[in-house]
């Protein structure tokens, strides 16, 4: 038997099962699900200061999970991309990146009205700081509230929520709506079944999501061979690991942390890679960068057209805007 870490959250076992089904397919294996507690699972501090209490300060989504395949407890886990730290870790690697998802963020709004129509002083929720400062940026008469929790509880505080029963067993609490609207990634709605609630999709063009949304990382030991090896590259997909290999360079190269206030969004086509990112104040100023590249003509594409894109960034003032760490 396969043995697939992953953590507890239903968005969670829904990515991981998926990924789970296809192991099982590619190998004739059974695979079991293995849940992990981890520090994001249990800490009430908003995103952007939970980092500082997680051990290492770093991957508040992600140590426990690595600690249980480094101890062997597991044989593979899956992580969402953007949680996953930029540097490498000793004795584990990236062995698939799957094709990726849709990489926007969707708004989910009441009474299914457009963001841009609600009335001055609506609230609006969300934990991330990147959001905070597009939605400060684009629509300054809303009220931004810092917002945790699963995606269902999110999305209760919009649509409200009955009590009842889980199909776990356990009690499901009532919540009354309080916000007018939240912002959540496409591709979590879309893995939970859930895409029916979004009332529009923000673009990519004016309004970028953080280096690998959409895309899962399938993380294993080094020294690992056989059948679920074999499997886990046929599950890689190159365009989409060279994509968000260059969004995650721009994140590295600024020494940010999975929630700087950054957008970052790569693509191929015909041969030639597009990347672009933004960093943003909390009140919403940005700074942007757009650079595009022949693939074939570098031996390392992603990175190359990251440092342009960084150095650009750096050289109009984003150090200035941001806590980063690239430039100081």
């Amino acid at each position: 038997m396969i043995r697939l870490g992953t953590r507890g959250s239903a968005l969670a076992l829904a990515q991981s099962q998926r990924v789970a089904d296809s192991i099982a397919a590619r190998t004739g294996e059974e695979v079991e699900l293995v849940r992990i507690v981890t520090h994001g699972d249990v800490s009430t501090a908003p995103l952007a200061t939970m980092s500082r209490e997680a051990p290492g300060g770093v991957g508040v989504f992600v140590a426990a999970v690595r600690e249980s395949l480094l101890a062997e407890e597991c044989d593979v886990v899956v992580h969402s991309l953007k949680d996953l730290p930029t540097s490498p870790h000793p004795g584990l690697i990236i062995a698939a990146v799957p094709k990726r998802a849709d990489a926007r963020d969707a708004a989910i709004v009441r009474d299914g009205v457009a963001l841009a129509d609600l009335p001055a002083g609506s609230r609006v929720g969300t934990g991330s700081p990147r959001r905070q400062a597009q939605l400060r940026r684009r629509f300054p008469d809303l009220e931004v509230v810092e917002l945790r929790g699963n995606v269902d509880t999110r999305l209760a505080r919009v649509l409200g929520r009955e009590a009842g029963v889980a199909a776990d067993g356990s009690d499901v609490e009532a919540i009354e709506p309080d916000l007018d609207a939240v912002i959540l990634a496409a591709a979590g709605l879309e893995r939970l079944g859930r895409l029916d609630v979004v009332t529009e999709y923000l673009g990519l063009e004016g309004w970028p999501t953080a280096p690998g949304q959409g895309a899962l990382a399938i993380e294993t030991r080094r020294d690992l061979s056989g059948p679920l090896k074999r499997a886990l590259l046929a599950l890689d997909h190159r365009s989409t690991r060279l994509a968000v290999e260059a969004e995650r360079a721009v994140l590295r190269r600024l020494e940010a942390g999975c929630s700087a206030p950054l957008g970052a969004h790569a693509f191929l086509d015909d041969g030639m890679m597009f990347l672009s990112a933004r960093v943003y104040s909390p009140e919403g100023e940005q700074v942007s960068s757009a650079h595009a590249g022949y693939v074939d003509d570098s031996d390392d594409p992603a990175e190359e057209l990251a440092a342009r894109v960084t150095d650009e960034l750096l050289a109009n003032g984003a150090a200035d805007l941001a806590p980063l760490g690239g430039g100081r």
